[in-house]
């Protein structure tokens, strides 16, 4: 396997321009603060900026610990990736990673000033500093076990029609790291309203009599569902309210990118199918 290094100071817009970095130098995979990333897919990895401070977040991106550098090898010897795109801060970190991941030293270093004017560098750092705007170079799915709570800026509730800003609010990166359509805010309603439309199409289910959606009391990233709901009598208990968690758990994070970390099923009462 090949290795391109992309180099650059923190802040200067690497990840923003690592997706054409990797076309123009034929890379088939990227390597970027602790993520494995192929395609539009996140491989392997757990995300640097998830980390409580700077000395864990540099600890993460260059693969200290040894169940994360073990499990990005055991991806990059089992995908197919020919030629890696490695983003560093330096060249020293380069060579950390491919020391780490068990790869040779890169056949070719491209740094930051070489595909990024001063401007472009100068706004980048603006938006890091003052903003603090990151950038992931992965589509919006695939982010959310890795970066749910996080946010990317838009100016107005796209699911409520108050354009109110909530400090508590839940909030996910929703987009791709390299396009620029703004924050989106995920009001608690449309939530209910998936919900609402999971229960109406599960079998065994009349109805759904409250819901709560809040986040987890631990401070950890990701909300918690609570569901109140009447079942039709004669129906498996045990089953229906498995496969409605599940299914609330599969669609509500599949369709909003945020995290669903617990979802409680509560029965409120029965009732009688009519004939």
């Amino acid at each position: 396997m090949e290795v391109i290094a992309f180099v650059g100071p923190s802040g200067t817009g690497k990840s923003h321009h690592a997706i054409g970095v990797a076309f123009d130098n034929k890379c088939d995979a990227i390597i970027d603060d602790g993520l494995l990333i192929k395609g539009t897919k996140i491989l392997a990895g757990t995300s640097a900026k998830n980390e409580q401070n700077r000395i864990q977040a540099v600890k993460r991106a260059i693969f200290t610990d040894k169940e994360h550098a073990a499990e990005v090898r055991k991806a990059l010897a089992t995908s197919g990736i020919k030629r890696l795109l490695i983003i560093a801060t330096s060249d020293n970190m380069i060579g950390k990673i491919t020391k780490k991941l068990e790869l040779d030293p890169p056949v070719k270093t491209v740094y930051i000033n070489e595909v990024a004017s001063k401007a472009e560098i100068k706004k980048a750092r603006y938006s890091r500093l003052q903003e603090g705007k990151h950038i992931v170079p992965v589509p919006t799915v695939e982010l959310k076990p890795h970066f749910t709570g996080y946010f990317a800026d838009l100016p107005y509730n796209i699911f409520s029609s108050q354009r109110r800003q909530e400090k508590d609010a839940d909030r996910s990166i929703v987009r791709p790291s390299f396009s620029f359509y703004g924050k989106l805010l995920i009001a608690d309603r449309a939530i209910e309203d998936i919900i609402n439309l999971i229960a109406e199409k599960l079998e065994g289910v009349e109805k759904v009599s409250g819901i709560k959606v809040r986040r987890r009391s631990d401070n950890s990233k990701g909300i918690v569902i609570s569901v109140e709901v009447v079942l039709y009598y004669g129906v498996k208990l045990f089953a229906v309210t498995r496969q409605l968690q599940a299914k609330i758990k599969e669609k509500v994070e599949y369709m909003t990118a945020m995290q669903v970390k617990n979802v409680n099923v509560s029965i409120r009462s029965l009732a009688v199918k009519r004939r």
